[in-house]
Order: C-alpha cells, then sequence, then structure tokens
C-alpha cells in the first residue's frame, strides 16, 4: 500500500458526473479494546442478506461527512466522530442507477447498538477478521485502505 494517500477534506462529485448518480455516504467505525487491540463494526442487513459498513444517501443540502455520520447513527445508535475520510466505493445500485459512496474512518463517541428498521445485527470484529466477513469486494477493497491508514495501524500496535 506505498504511495496510496488519501486525502482529507469534502469529496468533490464533477459537474460531469452522470444526472441519475446516486450520493451516499458511511462509516467505518473503530474502536480501542482493553487488550490494546482495535474493533471494527460490521452491520447485517437482512433485507439485503450482506455484512457491510452503515451507511445510506444524502439528503438534501448535506454534506458527505455530515451524512456519513448521520447515517452511521441511524443505523448503529452510536454517536462518532470522523477521524479522517477514508475513501469512496463506487457501483451499480440494483436499481440500475450509478453511486458513489464516500466514507470515513470514525470513532464512538457515544451510544449502543440495537436492532432497528435497516439494521439487525452489529458486530465488533478484531481487524484480522473483518474482511473475511465482509460481502461485497468493493468492501474489502476499502477496507484493505484503512487498514493502512497511520491512524489504524497506531491503534493495532
Amino acid at each position: 500500500m506505498d504511495g496510496v494517500y488519501l486525502m482529507t477534506g469534502e469529496l468533490i462529485v464533477p459537474h460531469d458526473a452522470p444526472h441519475d448518480l446516486i450520493r451516499a455516504a458511511g462509516g467505518v467505525v473503530i474502536r480501542p479494546v482493553a487488550s490494546g487491540r482495535t474493533e471494527v463494526a460490521c452491520i447485517f442487513r437482512e433485507a439485503r442478506g450482506d455484512w457491510t459498513f452503515p451507511k445510506g444517501k444524502l439528503d438534501a443540502g448535506e454534506t458527505f461527512e455530515q451524512a456519513a455520520l448521520r447515517e452511521v447513527w441511524e443505523e448503529t445508535g452510536m454517536h462518532c466522530e470522523v477521524i479522517r475520510f477514508a475513501g469512496t466505493t463506487n457501483y451499480t445500485h440494483r436499481k440500475g442507477k450509478p453511486k458513489i459512496v464516500a466514507y470515513y474512518l470514525m470513532s464512538v463517541a457515544a451510544g449502543e447498538f440495537a436492532p432497528n428498521d435497516e439494521v439487525d445485527e452489529l458486530v465488533w470484529l478484531p481487524l484480522e477478521q473483518v474482511r473475511g466477513h465482509l460481502t461485497w469486494e468493493r468492501d474489502q477493497e476499502l477496507f484493505d485502505l484503512i487498514v493502512a491508514m497511520s491512524e489504524v495501524r497506531a491503534q493495532a500496535s
């Protein structure tokens, strides 16, 4: 992963992006545990049958970062703080529209998970188990970038 650099700040969508582009944002939420290691929150959505990270569409007037914080809170019940921009995934949505999701590395400030309309289960996994738990290759690739970040490596050592 040498030579991979991620900028901080707000994601800028080009003016020539597809008119039907779905804009979404989410969070990769981490927490330190007593052993000094780091755990990552993964969510299960029974309606989609997938393990992923919390995310959702931007509301009118929201920035990607604001949407990420709101979506993480709505789906997990946790108020989080952004550590840094983590990267994006893009794919064709199940309804055939292009979709981009901006992700932020986050830490938990308060709150706890309870099953809700969108998320049925949340598990905290050690770093080495996260990639294999995720359903989507795009999430696995995003996680590879996150593991290489100094903020994550520092907590993991």
